[in-house]
C-alpha cells in the first residue's frame, strides 16, 4: 500500500519522538528506543482510532490505552501533552523527578489518562485483557435494544518483545483468546531488541504462530513507518469480532539515532551528541530542545476535541437511557462512582455456636453469596480452585463466550494472569472484583498483588489453606512464609480471621477499601464459633485490626495471648487451662496487623497495655514481625521450617499448636527475665 502520509502527519510523529528523545536527555535516565522506533503507531492509534475526552479522562465510554512496555514511559507522556491532557511542558522537563506527574514508569494515581501502572513486563499485557473482559460483561449488562452503546469501546495496548517472553502475558494470552474478546487489539513493537541484546539470544520463536494457537487474530506489518499500513491493520482488527488481535508491527528501535537497531538505546540516553545528530537526521535544529510546532499542538488536539463531542452525544444518550432503565441507570452510575448499593451488608451472615464449626473459608464463602445477591456488580472468581476457595463452581454462571453476562471468572489454572487481569478489571470501573486460590500460590502472583497496592486499587484476594492445616498435601502446599510476605507489602490490607463472624466482617472492610488491595488469608479446616454475647465483638474489633476476645479474670490480665486465624481458638483454650491454674489471661484476636497500626495510640494501649509486657504470639506461619508485638519479655510460637504430610491434628501437635505447649510457653515467659543483650537486639 503506498503511504499517504501527509508531511503534518510526519512532523507530528517526529515531534513525538523528539520530545521523548528530550525528556530522556534531560533526566539523564529512560529508555528512548522505544519511543522513537514506535511513535508512528502510537501516531495512528491516537489519531485515528483512539476514543478519548482529555477534559474528562474517566469518561466510562472511552477506549483503554496501556502502555504494557512501560519503559516507553516518555512516549506515552509525550502522547498525553500533546493531545491535550493535563499534563504541562513543565512536567515534561522534570522526567523522572522527584514529585512530577512524570514517573520512570507510568502510574495511574499519579498521570492524569495513564489507565493502569505499568513497568514490570506482562502485567500491562494481562491488565488490557481484565479490561476487555469489564468492557463485554457491562456491554452485556447494561446495553439494551436501542440503547447498543451504553459501554461499548476497545482495548488497546502497545506491547514489547519482553511483554510477549514473560509467563504472565502467556497466561492471560490464552484466556483472552478462549474468552474471544474480539474488542482487545495489541500492537507489538516487533524491533528484536531487548536490554541486553538481540533478542535472537534467547527468543527465536514465531509468537505470531504461538498467538494463532492462542486463538487469536495475528498480522503483519512490515514497515512501522508506514502509517497507512498500521492503520489498514487495526481497521482489519476491528473487523474480528471473535477473537482478540495482535499485529506484529516491524520497527527499528531507536530509528533516526546513530544507536539505532541496537540495545544500546534501549535503556540509556542517547548521550548530548547522539540527540544532536538525531534531530539532524529529522531536519530539525540540533541545538533546540523541547520543541512543540504550533501546527503540531492544534493537529493532535483535534482528536481530543472529538472526543468531547462523542461524550456529550453518550451523555445525551445515556439521559435517554435513563429514562428507559432507571434501575441499570442507577446501578450504572452506583459503580462506576465506586459506591456500593444502600443497605448492601444487611443480609451479611452472622453465626453463633450454636451453628457448630466453619472453616473460614466456608464462612467466606457464605458472606460472598450475600455480597453478590446486594452488589450485582461483583465480578471475579478462582483460579480453578473454586470448590476449595467456597466460591461457585457450578459452571452455570460462568463468563464465556455467549454469556459475557455471567459475573463467575474461571480463570483457570493461572494465578499470575488472574492478578493483572483482576487489576485491569478494577481500573476499568464499574465492577468490583475478587480472585481465589491456595495462599501458597500468593507467591505466583505477587508481582501483581504489588503493582494493585502501588496504583490504590480495590482488589480482593482470597487465599485458602493458610497453613499447616492443610494436612496431607504437605509442605508444597502449606503456607510458612507467605503470610508476612504478604504484611511487607505496602498499602495492602491482609486480614487472618479467627472464626466465621470474624470472616463476615473482613469482608466488610474489603467491600469498604477503596483503595487498597485486601487478602482474605482463610482456614481449610473448621473453627469453632466465638460466642460473642460474651465475648468482644466481630463487628467493632476486626475494623480495628485487634481486640480483646476474652478478658483476663479481674479484668487485670497478668499475661496476654495474641492470636491470628485459627490459632485464635487455642488461644482461648489455653487461656482457659492457665486461668484454672490462676494466671489472669487476656485473648486478644489480631486479625490485621496494618488495621491495628492505624488506630491511634489511646486504643492500642487499650488492648496491649504497654505495662503488660508478658506475652505470647501464636500464628501457625513465620514469627518475623511478631517481636514488636510480644515485646521483649515476650515471644513467639510459629514456624520456622517447612512442615510436612500428615493429618492437620499430628502436624499441629508435632508443632506445638497445643494447649499443652501454649501453657508451658507462658510458664516460661512469666518466669525469665530476659538478658540485657537479648533486649537490645529486639529493641534494634
Amino acid at each position: 500500500m503506498a503511504s499517504t502520509t501527509t508531511s503534518l502527519e510526519q512532523l507530528s510523529v517526529d515531534t513525538i519522538r523528539l520530545l521523548s528523545v528530550d525528556m530522556v536527555q534531560k533526566a539523564n535516565s529512560g529508555h528512548p528506543g522505544l519511543p522513537l522506533g514506535a511513535a508512528p503507531m502510537a501516531y495512528v492509534l491516537w489519531s485515528r482510532f483512539l476514543r478519548f475526552n482529555p477534559q474528562d479522562p474517566k469518561w466510562p465510554n472511552r477506549d483503554r490505552f496501556v502502555l504494557s512496555a512501560g519503559h516507553g514511559s516518555a512516549l506515552l507522556y509525550s502522547l498525553l501533552h500533546l493531545y491535550g491532557y493535563d499534563l504541562t511542558m513543565d512536567e515534561l522537563k522534570q522526567f523522572r523527578q522527584a514529585g512530577a506527574r512524570t514517573p520512570g514508569h507510568p502510574e495511574s494515581n499519579v498521570t492524569p489518562g495513564v489507565e493502569v501502572t505499568t513497568g514490570p513486563l506482562g502485567q500491562g499485557f494481562a491488565n488490557g485483557v481484565g479490561m476487555a473482559m469489564a468492557e463485554a460483561h457491562l456491554a452485556a449488562t447494561y446495553n439494551k435494544p436501542g440503547h447498543e452503546g451504553i459501554q461499548d469501546h476497545y482495548t488497546y495496548s502497545i506491547v514489547s518483545d519482553g511483554d510477549l517472553m514473560e509467563g504472565v502475558a502467556s497466561e492471560a494470552a490464552s484466556l483472552a483468546g478462549h474468552l474471544q474478546l474480539g474488542k482487545l487489539i495489541y500492537l507489538y513493537d516487533d524491533n528484536n531488541i531487548s536490554l541486553d541484546g538481540p533478542t535472537s539470544l534467547a527468543y527465536t520463536e514465531d509468537a505470531m504462530k504461538r498467538f494463532d494457537a492462542y486463538g487469536w487474530h495475528t498480522q503483519h506489518v512490515a514497515d512501522g513507518n508506514n502509517l497507512d499500513e498500521i492503520e489498514a491493520a487495526i481497521k482489519a482488527a476491528q473487523e474480528v469480532k471473535d477473537k482478540p488481535s495482535i499485529i506484529a508491527v516491524k520497527t527499528i528501535i531507536g530509528f533516526g539515532s546513530p544507536l539505532a537497531g541496537t540495545s544500546k538505546s534501549h535503556g540509556s540516553p542517547l548521550g548530548p551528541d547522539n540527540v544532536k545528530k538525531t534531530k539532524e537526521f529529522y531536519g530539525w535544529d540540533p541545538e533546540a530542545t523541547f520543541v512543540v510546532p504550533d501546527e503540531v499542538y492544534e493537529h493532535l488536539r483535534a482528536p481530543g476535541q472529538q472526543g468531547a463531542e462523542l461524550q456529550k452525544e453518550w451523555d445525551a444518550k445515556f439521559q435517554q437511557y435513563e429514562q428507559e432503565f432507571k434501575a441499570e441507570a442507577d446501578q450504572f452510575h452506583v459503580s462506576f462512582n465506586g459506591d456500593l448499593p444502600e443497605g448492601w451488608d444487611k443480609d451479611l451472615p452472622v453465626y453463633t455456636p450454636a451453628d457448630g464449626e466453619l472453616a473460614t473459608r466456608q464462612a467466606s464463602g457464605k458472606a460472598l453469596v450475600a455480597i453478590k445477591k446486594a452488589v450485582p456488580f461483583m465480578f471475579g472468581g478462582s483460579a480453578d480452585l473454586a470448590s476449595s476457595n467456597e466460591m461457585d463452581k457450578s459452571g452455570d454462571d460462568s463468563f464465556q463466550p455467549g454469556h459475557y453476562e455471567r459475573s463467575n471468572i474461571w480463570f483457570g489454572v493461572r494465578e499470575h494472569a488472574m492478578g493483572g487481569i483482576m487489576n485491569g478489571i478494577a481500573h476499568h470501573a464499574g465492577l468490583r472484583t475478587y480472585g481465589g486460590t491456595f495462599l501458597t500460590f500468593s507467591d505466583y502472583m505477587r508481582g501483581a498483588i504489588r503493582l494493585t497496592a502501588l496504583a490504590e486499587s480495590a482488589s480482593t484476594f482470597v487465599f485458602t489453606h493458610d497453613s499447616i492445616g492443610l494436612g496431607e498435601d504437605g509442605p508444597t502446599h502449606q503456607p510458612i512464609e507467605q503470610i508476612v510476605s504478604l504484611r511487607t507489602l505496602p498499602n495492602v490490607v491482609v486480614l487472618r480471621p479467627g472464626d466465621a463472624n470474624e470472616t463476615t466482617e473482613a469482608w466488610r472492610i474489603a467491600m469498604n477499601t477503596p483503595k487498597s488491595p485486601v487478602c482474605l488469608i482463610l482456614s481449610r479446616q473448621k473453627l469453632p464459633i466465638f460466642d460473642q454475647s460474651t465475648m468482644g465483638s466481630a463487628r467493632e474489633g476486626v475494623a480495628k485490626g485487634a481486640y480483646i476476645l476474652s478478658e483476663a479474670d479481674g479484668g487485670t490480665p497478668k499475661l496476654i495471648l495474641i492470636a491470628t486465624g485459627s490459632e485464635v481458638s487455642l488461644a482461648l483454650a489455653s487461656q482457659k487451662a492457665l486461668q484454672e491454674e490462676g494466671i489472669a489471661t487476656r485473648v486478644v484476636s489480631m486479625p490485621s496487623w496494618e488495621l491495628f497500626e492505624h488506630q491511634d495510640k489511646a486504643y492500642k494501649e487499650q488492648v496491649l497495655p504497654p505495662s503488660v509486657r508478658k506475652r505470647v504470639t501464636i500464628e501457625a506461619g513465620s514469627p518475623i514481625g511478631w517481636a514488636k508485638y510480644a515485646t521483649d519479655e515476650g515471644t513467639s510460637i510459629s514456624m520456622n521450617r517447612f512442615g510436612e504430610s500428615a493429618p492437620a491434628e499430628h502436624l499441629f501437635e508435632e508443632f506445638g499448636f497445643t494447649v499443652e505447649n501454649v501453657v508451658k510457653t507462658a510458664h516460661t515467659v512469666l518466669q525469665e527475665q530476659p538478658a540485657e543483650e537479648d533486649k537490645k537486639q529486639v529493641v534494634s
